[in-house]
C-alpha cells in the first residue's frame, strides 16, 4: 500500500472537513472518498532530500520514514537513480531543520548527490538478478485481462522441492516489493513466480482502470497458480503483502485450484478493508457517516456511472473475520504492532478465531510492510521455518 491510501485519505480530508463544518453529509464528498480508494496512484512524489554525501554515509531531511531503524532504498532523480541506506548514525537539528545521517550501503543507479529524493521501503530495485543476484526468466501469465509480465526465479539446484511460491505485492506498489523474500525462498527450494496484476504499470488495465480491493485481482493470482501447475509445480505457496494479502485470501476462496496451495504467508495484510478504511478515516478526522456512505456507493450497482467502475466493490466481502469459517489453508501472518496503515488487530483476531490454522507473529516495531527491513534474518527465519 506504501502510503498511497494514507495520501488519498489525506487529500479527501480537507474536502470532508469542509462538508462536516456545514453539518451535512455530502454525497459528493463520499463519492470523492470512494473514488480515491479504488483509483491506482502510480505517480510518486519526492518526500525527502539528500543534504550531504560523505564517505560511507549520507545526510537526509528527517521524516518519520527516514528516521526509522533498518535498511531501505532511496530513489534519486525522479526514479532514474537508486541508493541503499542502512542504520541511523546520528540525528541533528529540530523541526523543519531536522536531519538524519545514515549508513550508505551502495548506489545501484545514477549519481548520488544533494537534491530531492524519494524513500523506498522495498530496499531493492531492479530485477531478481540485479537486486539479489538470482537468475530469472521473463515469462507471461495469461489472465482474463491479458498477458501479465512475470518473473520466474528457479530454486537452488540442490534444494529443488518441486514446489512453487507466488508472490503478490500491495496496492499501487511494484513487484519489486517482493524481492526481499526471494533469497530465503531460493534457499529452501522454491521456484518463485512474481506476476504483475491488473492496473500495475506495464500490465493490462482492468475494464475500468480501478482497483476492486482483491475482488477482481484474485483472477490474476489464479492465472499465476494455473501457470505454475501447468509448468510442473507439485504444490503451491502464496505470499502477499498488504492489499496483496487481501488478493491472496480471495484467491484461496474463489480459485478452482486453491486445493493445490499448501501454505500461505501474509505480511501486513488487509484482513478486513472495512477496518482499514475506518482506521484511516479516524486518523484524518473524517466523519464515520462519510465512510459508511462511501462503502454503500462502492457496492451499489446504481453507482457504476458515478464511480466509473465496471462491477460493484462489496467491502463486506473482504471481511475475513466474519468469513473466518471459510478458511481452510494454513496461514502465517507477520504484522507489526506499530503498522500505521493497516492495523494489526484484525490479524490477531483472525488467529484467535481459527486457532491451529492461522498463526501470527506480532512484530514489535516497524512501519507498514517493513518488518523485513528492521530485521531481515528474523523475518527470513520465521518464513523458512513455517514453509519447511
Amino acid at each position: 500500500m506504501n502510503g498511497d491510501l494514507r495520501r488519498a485519505v489525506s487529500v479527501g480530508a480537507g474536502v470532508v472537513g469542509g462538508a462536516a463544518l456545514g453539518g451535512a453529509v455530502s454525497m459528493g464528498t463520499a463519492t470523492y472518498f470512494a473514488h480515491r480508494i479504488i483509483t491506482p496512484e502510480h505517480e510518486k512524489k519526492d518526500d525527502t532530500a539528500v543534504l550531504q554525501v560523505a564517505k560511507g554515509t549520507l545526510t537526509l531531511r528527517a521524516t518519520p520514514a527516514t528516521l526509522t531503524p533498518g535498511r531501505y532504498g532511496l530513489w534519486l532523480d525522479k526514479g532514474a537513480g537508486h541508493a541503499r541506506v542502512g542504520e541511523v548514525v546520528e540525528t541533528g537539528g529540530s523541526g523543519r531543520s531536522a536531519t538524519v545521517t545514515r549508513e550508505l550501503l551502495g548506489v545501484d543507479l545514477g549519481e548520488l548527490e544533494p537534491g530531492p529524493a524519494r524513500w523506498n521501503k522495498y530496499y531493492y530495485c531492479g530485477t531478481p538478478r540485479t537486486a539479489v543476484g538470482l537468475p530469472y526468466e521473463d515469462v507471461l501469465v495469461t489472465s482474463d485481462v491479458g498477458d501479465l509480465p512475470t518473473w520466474r526465479v528457479p530454486p537452488a539446484a540442490t534444494e529443488d522441492t518441486g514446489d512453487w511460491a507466488i508472490l503478490v505485492h500491495g496496492r499501487s506498489a511494484m513487484r519489486e516489493e517482493t524481492l526481499r523474500a526471494l533469497p530465503v525462498l531460493h534457499r529452501v527450494g522454491f521456484t518463485s513466480l512474481i506476476p504483475m496484476y491488473r492496473n500495475d504499470i506495464g500490465a493490462p488495465p482492468s475494464a475500468d482502470g480501478r482497483y476492486s480491493l482483491g475482488l477482481s485481482e484474485w483472477r490474476d493470482v489464479d492465472a499465476a497458480m494455473r501457470y505454475a501447475l501447468a509448468h510442473g509445480a507439485r504444490r503451491l505457496v502464496l505470499l502477499g503483502w498488504s492489499m496483496g494479502g487481501a488478493i491472496v485470501l480471495q484467491a484461496l476462496n474463489r480459485s478452482d485450484v486453491a486445493h493445490r496451495v499448501q501454505r500461505v504467508v501474509l505480511d501486513g495484510p488487509v484482513i478486513d478493508w472495512g477496518s482499514v478504511l475506518a482506521h484511516q478515516a479516524d486518523l484524518h478526522f473524517i466523519p464515520r457517516p462519510i465512510d459508511h456512505l462511501a462503502r454503500s456507493l462502492l457496492r451499489s450497482k446504481l453507482s457504476r456511472l458515478l464511480l466509473q467502475i465496471s462491477e460493484p466493490v462489496d467491502v463486506a466481502a473482504t471481511n475475513w473475520l466474519d468469513r473466518a469459517d471459510e478458511l481452510s489453508h494454513r496461514i502465517f501472518i507477520i504484522h507489526s504492532a506499530t503498522d500505521e496503515t493497516v492495523p494489526f488487530g484484525p490479524s490477531q483476531d483472525l488467529a484467535r478465531r481459527r486457532p491451529g490454522l492461522v498463526h501470527t507473529f506480532v512484530w514489535p516495531s516497524a512501519r507498514h510492510c517493513q518488518e523485513w527491513n528492521t530485521n531481515p534474518s528474523l523475518w527470513e527465519d520465521l518464513v523458512a521455518s513455517f514453509l519447511r
